[in-house]
């Protein structure tokens, strides 16, 4: 990515500077739900927490069974089941 121009780095300042009610979003949509195809983490990336939690071998076992990334899969899971709570 090129380094902004004086002028163009003057130029956002100026707009930063700007009140929110002075944007006009007239031709922009509001969103009031997220699609049905909408893919969660694929920009947006939510802050990780470390934890540590107690699981029953087998479950551990058969879910580093389906190789790496186990605790990703975990969390998806998680997500998914989440998801679907909200929704009921």
């Amino acid at each position: 990515m090129k380094p902004l121009t004086a002028k163009k780095r003057i130029e956002l300042l100026r707009l930063a500077k700007r009140p929110d009610s002075e944007i006009d979003l007239s031709d922009i949509p509001e969103i009031r739900e997220l699609p049905s195809d909408a893919v969660i983490g694929k920009f947006y990336r939510p802050r990780k927490q470390s934890v540590t939690m107690r699981l029953d071998a087998d479950v551990l076992a058969w879910l580093k069974a389906s190789g790496e990334g186990y605790q990703t899969r975990v969390n998806s899971y998680l997500r998914q089941l989440m998801t679907r709570k909200r929704a009921s």
